[in-house]
């Protein structure tokens, strides 16, 4: 993984870059980026802008981004391994500083490790403030309980439902329109629980409290409602086993053809 200071230095780079290509973003290249010391301040400061509104305004957003990101150095580690998920499975990411500055679903993911780490500390209301702001900004909606680890590409991300007890593991790809969601009114654990480096295509529903088994794959509008076993690829509705993927690792190959090729 890139250190996030190697990181944070190329995207100052390539901000300085853009600003003297395009001097009507200058001062927004100035004010997001190279105004600031750090991919932490950075981050802070984008989510705040995009979270704000009348009742927790930018300023006070920022304190508390600032504290989660100082409190927990994993968190920092984390959106490091986003965006260099980005860069190796988006084809339209062409450079380091676009998640930060412009892909919703890499903000919408950094917004909720905020709201996770705030769920985590016991403030749950606020948590739940920031959900509900993250889906009003973002049309992607995480519950701050859900885990979710590193390595997270959403692409394009509109759409995305990821539910209260729902586990998402390192390096899962998802696409717009995917659901992590329950299957009734049931309590308690209902969530889908995702493995390592597993693809989830557009539109895919994944519901229920099943397990998706590392380096699976799931076509695009597929509705799954039991267990994949690792290394199996399904589609349909209800989706069933239609062969394997070519490559232990799908979300890094980023292939959604049926069959496989």
């Amino acid at each position: 993984m890139m250190a996030v200071a190697n990181l944070w230095q190329i995207m100052r780079d390539e901000a300085r870059t853009f600003s003297k290509d395009e001097p009507a973003l200058a001062s927004f290249y100035h004010g997001a980026v190279l105004n600031h010391p750090t991919l932490c301040s950075a981050l802070s400061y984008t989510l705040a802008l995009k979270l704000d509104s009348a009742n927790l305004p930018a300023i006070l957003l920022r304190q508390v981004i600032d504290e989660a990101l100082a409190a927990e150095p994993a968190i920092v580690q984390a959106v490091t391994r986003d965006v260099q998920a980005c860069l190796e499975r988006d084809p339209a990411c062409h450079y380091a500083v676009m998640p930060l500055l412009f892909f919703k679903g890499f903000q919408a993911l950094q917004g909720y490790r905020i709201a996770h780490w705030l769920w985590r500390h016991e403030r749950r209301a606020l948590a739940m403030y920031f959900q509900n702001q993250i889906a009003e900004t973002f049309s992607v909606d995480i519950h701050p309980a859900a885990k979710l680890g590193a390595g997270i590409m959403m692409d394009h991300a509109t759409g995305i439902v990821i539910g209260e007890t729902a586990v998402v593991a390192d390096n899962v790809s998802m696409l717009h329109g995917v659901t992590l969601g329950g299957s009734g009114y049931v309590k308690g654990d209902r969530h889908p629980k995702v493995g390592k480096g597993v693809l989830i295509s557009a539109g895919a529903k994944l519901l229920g409290n099943i397990a998706i088994g590392a380096g699976a794959k799931i076509a695009a509008g597929s509705v799954v409602l039991s267990s994949v076993p690792a290394g199996n690829t399904v589609a349909g509705v209800p989706a069933k086993i239609v062969g394997a993927p070519k490559s232990p690792n799908p979300a890094s190959q980023m292939n959604h053809n049926l069959p496989e090729e």
